[in-house]
């Protein structure tokens, strides 16, 4: 199906708009979850309240308290004192079930009263093992200092519950003191748990080791959504613990959260704002230890290609690389009110800092007197009568925000405020893709897909079709936060049955041009009937290709072409070809019925220079078909470090996109020749005139599908 889009002005050129129904399934839809609603005005404040010495101020009560809400005060509705100091050892230690909201067993039944009687005085502490990206050794580490904390530090007070997030998200202990059910637990993430991968270059061999094979593995892309997920984890436990009053801890054992490539910064923030919000701090702890960065490697890797362990720039890609990994650990961390560990091999220091913080608080509750549920931030002032007092507590929270009763402006600020506001909305699920390709000079298009599950798509019945819309913005600014580019469009669907759609991925496209630099880009789209948005963000890079001794495009994966209704010469959009446009495969899943379509293009190959004999003819022909010109291209398939396939050579003798000076590659793989599972594959881009050489490499799964499946 296919719609005209509404023309936006400033710098963007016409967009191209292609709604697809695509058969591969979001990552959300392969999980199941459960489902719990409830509403609650209260506010709650955790207070910490210290002399001048450091030392918590016990005896208060709430008419030492003042709290003020946006500059208004606030009546204190309840007050409670946590000391888990003081509970003494128990002589029956048992599991406690997680209360309905963390244990997705939602009866009902309990009530926010009865759960904060029986946490009362507790020390809860999530221990939240990342076993999708820790190697084996790092999982041993994790391990061994959980289970040094059980054994020796675990205090009467600390009820502590166990989490894993591997293939999916599993509550592997309840909130328990029992430590032989913990260590039972804990002994079962053997070795064998670790699913890390290690991600390799792409397009260079500089500074790589030499290993004399002709591949590395390289699983960047897969763990652009593998990081994705790993936050989608974090704020669903945060959300799942919101209706436990008391402070809660998380302690997050990982080896770094790389964030390259395109990511989604909404879900960093989405996550820190629902842990905010659930009272729960997270403290981040960085398994890999300290780590010796050894100029030109370490002992057990292979030497370096290149001049890059004697420029030093080895060493500063390590600290960069080891940094980056680290720098979503502090975000979550001091964002939350917890504390990152990083570069330590004593890992017993996070759960003292654990200890130290949650051990005596002020737990204070009020109802707002801003009944509107507008979705803004309201900031949070917490004063006290004692002179020369000293207050932690949180600064703030978000309220909630209501759809039904907003008028169609009221929707359309929404919408504006939602692409202004820090705080990303992510009840909808959003994907976005990206690519580039030259156009002219150091002028390039961008196409940009958003992808939103169908399952998420609620349709109404009118006549004898169901029914939907979809409300998409998007601005893109440039390195200095000025505005640029600017998207506004109303998707309208309508079906025969939306039962095909909810298995479906519903996909939006656009475009627009771009010159070289560095750009931030943000889009929110809002379904209808409910009005649940969802927003993505990610920070691009157009590159300067002069800088590069063979320039190449992104690589666009696709299984569907379509043809294209509305022609025009004007046409910019180098993937509509011929009447056709290819439209992008955003997750990088595939069915094992189907052809894998790859299009990318290489910008101005090498030319031996001419002999002097043959000038006179030469300087006769047009100067972009002179001969000589040679490129090489196919794809291979690895799973792991064996080659699966590998497809013929395509040779290319003369540029086939004359007006942009490029040559254009479209391969065509059938799937059928590969097993299902996951593969990294690598495009093979040889300049034979220019002696250069290029071998971008991405992730695919590939699922298995009955032919009836097929897109």
């Amino acid at each position: 199906m296919t719609f005209t889009p509404n023309r936006f002005a400033d710098r963007a050129i016409a967009v191209l708009l292609a709604l697809v129904l695509l058969c591969a399934a979001s990552p959300s839809q392969q999980q199941s979850d459960y489902v719990f609603h409830a509403e609650s005005d209260l506010v709650l404040v955790n207070v910490t309240v210290r002399d001048k010495s450091g030392k918590f101020v016990p005896g208060l009560k709430p008419e030492d308290f003042t709290i003020l809400e946006d500059n208004k005060p606030q009546k204190i509705v309840s007050f409670d004192v946590e000391n888990v100091d003081a509970v003494p050892a128990l002589d029956v230690a048992q599991a406690k079930p997680l209360p309905e909201a963390a244990s997705g067993q939602a009866s009902g039944a309990a009530s926010t009263a009865d759960v904060a009687a029986e946490f009362k005085d507790r020390r809860l502490i999530v221990l939240f093992f990342d076993l999708s990206a820790m190697e084996p050794d790092e999982i041993a580490r994790a391990v061994t200092s959980a289970e040094h904390y059980v054994d020796t530090q675990m205090a009467p007070a600390d009820l502590v519950s166990i989490v894993s997030l591997g293939s999916s998200l599993l509550v592997n202990q309840d909130f328990t003191t029992d430590h032989a059910l913990l260590k039972k637990q804990l002994d079962t993430f053997s070795s064998g748990s670790g699913q890390g991968f290690e991600e390799g270059t792409t397009g260079t061999t500089e500074g790589t080791p030499d290993t004399g094979q002709p591949f590395t593995a390289d699983d960047m892309e897969y763990n652009i959504f593998n990081t994705d997920r790993r936050l989608e984890a974090l704020r669903s436990v945060a959300e799942k613990l919101a209706h436990v009053q008391q402070k809660k801890s998380l302690i997050y054992f990982s080896s770094g959260m790389d964030r390259t490539g395109i990511e989604n910064q909404s879900e960093l923030r989405a996550a820190v704002n629902a842990a905010v919000r659930s009272n729960l701090a997270i403290y981040t702890m960085d398994m890999r230890g300290l780590q010796a960065l050894v100029v030109g490697g370490e002992a057990q890797s292979a030497s370096l290609r290149g001049v890059s362990a004697y420029s030093g720039q080895a060493t500063l890609n390590a600290l960069n690389s080891n940094f980056t990994t680290q720098e979503t650990l502090v975000t979550l961390a001091s964002d939350t009110g917890g504390r990152a560990f990083l570069d330590s091999n004593d890992f017993s220091k996070i759960f003292k800092g654990v200890q130290q913080d949650t051990s005596t608080y002020y737990l204070l509750g009020y109802h707002s007197t801003n009944t509107a549920r507008d979705g803004r931030y309201r900031r949070i002032v917490v004063k006290s009568n004692l002179p020369g007092a000293k207050m932690d507590y949180r600064r703030g929270y978000y309220a909630p925000a209501d759809f039904r009763h907003s008028t169609n402006d009221d929707k359309e600020r929404q919408l504006e405020e939602e692409l202004a506001s820090e705080l990303p909305a992510t009840d909808l699920p959003l994907y976005l893709g990206v690519a580039y390709f030259r156009l002219e000079g150091n002028k390039f298009f961008v196409p940009i897909s958003l992808v939103v599950p169908g399952s998420q798509i609620p349709f109404v019945r009118s006549s004898d079709r169901d029914k939907a819309t979809l409300d998409v913005i998007g601005m893109v600014l440039d390195s200095e936060h000025h505005p640029l580019n600017r998207i506004r469009d109303t998707v309208k669907l309508a079906v025969s049955t939306s039962t095909e759609v909810q298995k479906k991925n519903v996909q939006y496209d656009a475009g627009m041009s771009l010159l070289s630099g560095k750009y931030h880009l943000k889009f929110v789209v809002r379904e209808n009937q409910t009005g649940r948005m969802g927003s993505f963000e990610t920070d691009i890079e157009v590159p300067e290709l002069k800088a590069q001794p063979l320039n190449m495009s992104s690589v666009v994966l696709a299984s569907q072409i379509q043809p294209v209704k509305v022609k025009t010469s004007a046409n910019l959009n180098p993937l509509v070809r011929d009447g056709s446009e290819i439209i992008p495969n955003v997750t990088h899943v595939f069915s094992a019925t189907q052809h894998l379509l790859l299009y990318y293009e290489v910008y101005d190959p090498a030319r031996p220079p001419v002999a002097d004999s043959a000038r006179g003819a030469d300087s006769r022909r047009d100067s972009e078909n002179k001969p000589g010109i040679r490129l090489l291209s196919n794809v291979a398939f690895f799973q792991g470090k064996a080659k699966a396939y590998e497809s013929s050579l395509l040779e290319l003798t003369e540029l086939n996109a004359r007006e942009r000076k490029a040559a254009v590659f479209q391969l065509d793989v059938p799937l059928t020749s590969l097993k299902p599972g996951f593969y990294t594959c690598q495009v093979n881009v040889i300049d034979d005139a220019g002696g250069h050489f290029l071998f971008p490499r991405l992730a695919l799964l590939i699922r298995q599908e009955s032919p009836s499946a097929a897109r």
